[in-house]
């Protein structure tokens, strides 16, 4: 399966050698470096992912990754932020911006790789899983469409990111069941390794913000100490 990635940063040495290792993995490998040539090339070439260096001379990552998802033929372009700094609140502002990943430098480019393969996986199994008959999950006052990817609380629609409707999904269709941090990490951000765990609290944390009443006193997703988290069925009702 032809797969294309596009690379901005503005540092040549390391767009240099990511390209390497992304097309050692096989994919077709564009690059940029800085902002308006990369959003003149995802209007043309309309890429499966992009990696996106967060500081640019002409954009800054996050409001290209803003515009992006302000527009419906780039909404679900799987991105990843790659940026120097390592500030929680940059983070933070990236993954609720709608990032799928965020990696700081210096990092490990096998690493990238296996990060670009999982979402990859995740964003295609989402495109072509066969899903069955019954395509809505109602809870509470949450619904949830996996045909249209939209969701409702309390008749109101409600944007998620592609990160957080995956893992709405998995809450749902499992209510008063315990997810591991390790399940949620591998079936729903797709990653099978540790030190992940930052991301997806703030995965976890941006959902809560968008359908909990009280973010910081959680009805429906509750933390699970030392193991995961729990999605309450009745909550909300």
């Amino acid at each position: 399966m032809f797969i294309q990635i596009l690379v901005v940063d503005d540092d040549e040495a390391i767009v240099r050698v990511i390209k390497r290792y992304l097309e050692q993995a096989s994919y077709d490998v564009l690059t940029a470096h800085d902002g308006a040539t990369a959003m003149r090339i995802i209007e043309q070439a309309r890429p499966d992912l992009l990696i996106l260096d967060l500081m640019l001379p002409d954009h800054d990552g996050w409001d290209i990754t803003r515009e992006l998802r302000a527009n419906s033929a780039t909404e679900n372009l799987p991105i990843i932020m790659l940026t120097a700094r390592v500030e929680d609140t940059d983070m933070i502002i990236g993954l609720e911006l709608g990032a799928d990943d965020y990696v700081t430098k210096p990092f490990n480019a096998r690493s990238l790789v296996a990060r670009v393969r999982a979402i990859l996986r995740r964003s295609y199994r989402q495109e072509t899983t066969v899903l069955p008959k019954t395509n809505r999950l109602q809870r509470g006052k949450i619904a949830l469409d996996k045909d249209t990817r939209q969701v409702v609380v309390a008749d109101k629609p409600v944007a998620l990111t592609r990160t957080e409707f995956q893992l709405l999904e998995m809450f749902m269709a499992r209510p008063g069941h315990t997810l591991t941090r390790d399940e949620l990490l591998e079936k729903g951000l797709g990653y099978a390794y540790t030190g992940m765990g930052r991301a997806l609290d703030t995965h976890i944390r941006n959902l809560r913000k968008k359908i909990e009443i009280d973010p910081d006193t959680p009805e429906y997703i509750q933390t699970v100490y030392g193991i995961g988290y729990r999605f309450i069925a009745e909550a909300g009702r």
